[in-house]
């Protein structure tokens, strides 16, 4: 349950800026990191569920105090001709800044990272649209034949070894977009769909898919459908990719996420550095303990009234973040300008703080009406001559 921690931020305007240059065309989001992600990890393809399904691969993200890994999965493109491009870290300005993933009819430029499965550091060599369907190379795809017929074979010749998951810096991957794929990015395309971001809050609330815990090999490495991280699609990490944090990531130690005022990012001195502008940049609340009022049937009780306000919880995030993924695509149809854009961000802030305000006054609301009913007072004992009765 994600509870009411704006006390903790720090209340800065946090603003999308097209970054300048061509190794960065697309648009960096949040915090500067001072040290870069993990290796890759190697995993295998879960299954293509079904036609019009697109192969997003897996990266790691960040969430304030530590990478973690958001798995492969298979996601329905949103239009008709759209494909992915992968977001990807990059180096600049003395830190790592995520550059977001879009769907678009050309692939963009994504660091020049080898993810695999048909993206092997430019362009997408998994399939392509004809006629309004999706043709997938079996060569580089899980793909059913006896489910999707529209396949080909077209052996492609790897020769990328690198599993290096950042652009530039100290080790990273020293590639620059191409005149074509500084063109994809300035043509038309959306954001990432409902179901990748609810994919992504799904793995930012998995303790186990958390680099300092599974150290750069995730047990969740892909997934058959977007936020299903159990059953029979789910693939394990087969060898995880090198994790170097900086020595002095122990218990109190700096997040490792820098301030850069020359690019408008917030300063990260808190675990927590900036308002949330989007629901799904919400950091996961600490698990409350199970209740221990003494009595079982009173704390079966009130943890089934907690579980009943997270699961409403969470859908009212899923909601909203739904509407705001709606504004971006809206605003990339249109070719918004960067006031508008900037005018749509400040929306989305505000109303994702009255949510999670109203959210707070229902917690608190919740606690009250929890509080256990007060020990019965003992009895006074019987006096020895009671009082005549009148």
């Amino acid at each position: 349950m994600r509870t009411f921690r704006f006390s903790l931020f720090l209340l800065v305007a946090l603003t999308m800026l097209t970054l300048s240059g061509a190794a960065f065309a697309q648009i960096g989001v949040g915090v500067s990191v001072s040290f870069g992600p993990p290796e890759l990890p190697v995993y295998d393809q879960p299954l293509c569920p079904g036609d019009g399904y697109i192969w997003t691969p897996g990266y790691w993200a960040w969430d304030g105090d530590d990478y973690y890994w958001v798995p492969g999965t298979w996601v329905e493109a949103p239009e008709v001709g759209y494909l992915w491009t992968p977001g990807y870290w990059g180096w600049e300005g003395g830190g790592f800044l995520f550059h977001e993933g879009y769907w678009g009819p050309q692939i963009g430029f994504y660091g020049g990272i080898n993810y695999g499965f048909g993206y092997f550091g430019h362009g997408y060599e998994g399939g392509r649209w004809d006629n309004g369907r999706f043709f997938y190379n079996r060569s580089v795809n899980n793909v059913n034949v006896t489910v999707i017929h529209n396949v080909y074979n077209t052996t492609i010749v790897n020769r990328t070894e690198t599993r290096v998951s950042y652009n530039g810096g100290n080790g990273g991957v020293n590639v620059r977009a191409s005149a074509a794929e500084e063109a994809a990015a300035r043509e038309r395309h959306v954001g990432p769909v409902s179901a990748q971001t609810q994919h992504v809050q799904a793995a930012r609330s998995n303790p186990e898919l958390r680099a300092s815990s599974n150290h750069g090999k995730p047990p969740i490495a892909a997934t058959e459908r977007p936020g299903t991280f159990s059953g029979g699609g789910v693939v394990p990490a087969r060898e995880g990719g090198k994790y170097t944090p900086p020595p002095n990531r122990g218990a109190g130690a700096n997040t490792g996420a820098t301030n850069h005022p020359e690019n408008n990012r917030p300063e990260n001195t808190a675990a927590r550095p900036a308002t949330p502008i989007h629901p799904n940049e919400i950091p996961p609340a600490e698990k409350r303990p199970p209740y221990n009022t003494g009595n079982p049937n009173l704390d079966k009780k009130y943890q089934q009234q907690q579980d009943k306000l997270n699961a409403k919880q969470e859908q009212d995030h899923a909601k909203l973040q739904q509407k705001q993924d709606q504004d971006h695509q809206r605003m990339a149809k249109q070719q918004a300008d960067e006031a508008k854009k900037q005018q749509v961000e400040q929306k989305h802030q505000q109303q994702t703080q009255q949510l999670e305000q109203h959210h707070a006054q229902q917690q608190q609301q919740l606690q009250q009406h929890q509080q256990p009913p007060p020990h019965q007072a003992a009895a006074p004992a019987p006096h020895e001559n009671p009082p005549p009765k009148h």
